[in-house]
């Protein structure tokens, strides 16, 4: 069995989510007790994510962006260029950690990397994501399959908010959201992504 500190990096630019999410499905499927954890850093092209009970009615108005219907949790969402992205696949029987552990993890780490960038943002119990200002920095949602999980977080950086506008972010109505860009810090996706992948490697790997 290998140590807790053998978490693989691995940075995948852009890709398409669906190509992304089949390799995660499959990286599950074929890990066994031997695997090591993976960290992966991506870049999405515009694309709306609905989660397993996800409702079709929380698009507000028709849509050229392509849908996903995913197997994470959560209601729906979007990704686009700059947004960072990070998947967590990680055995939650080797770590021994539960889901609802591995969600705080998620949560926090972008609390406390915000925290280095002069961002105060907190956690809602009711609601999963990071906000700033009762507004939405930050989405998360995880899938279990065999002990372990895949899917992770997606933090708004740089990009384009006007889809969120075209749905109930997360299932909520009139949910507003944020970027780092409009909190006035101004950073690539790859800056971002050091804090954020060196939280969550101090959170699973201690």
């Amino acid at each position: 069995m290998p140590s807790k500190a053998t978490t693989v990096l691995r940075n995948l630019g852009t890709q398409d989510y669906l190509g992304v999410w089949q390799a995660m499905q499959q990286f599950t499927a074929e890990r066994d007790d031997n695997t090591a954890d993976q960290i992966w850093i991506v870049e999405h092209p515009p694309v709306y994510t609905l989660g397993l009970n996800g409702k079709r009615e929380h698009f507000l108005k028709a849509t050229n962006i392509e849908i996903v219907e995913s197997d994470r949790g959560g209601q729906v969402t979007y990704h686009g260029p700059g947004q960072l992205v990070i998947y967590l696949l990680a055995d939650l029987r080797r770590l021994n950690k539960g889901p609802r552990q591995m969600v705080t993890i998620l949560e926090n780490a972008v609390i406390n990397t915000l925290r280095q960038y002069g961002i105060a943002a907190q956690a809602e119990p009711k609601a999963p994501g990071v906000y700033v200002n009762q507004q939405k920095i930050a989405s998360l949602g995880l899938r279990i399959k065999r002990g372990c999980c895949y899917h992770g977080l997606s933090i708004n950086n740089h990009m384009d908010l006007a889809p969120f506008a075209d749905i109930n972010p997360c299932g909520y109505a009139g949910l507003q959201v944020t970027q780092l860009a409009d909190l006035g810090v101004k950073i690539t996706n790859q800056e971002l992504a050091v804090p954020v992948v060196h939280q969550l490697l101090q959170a699973i790997e201690n």
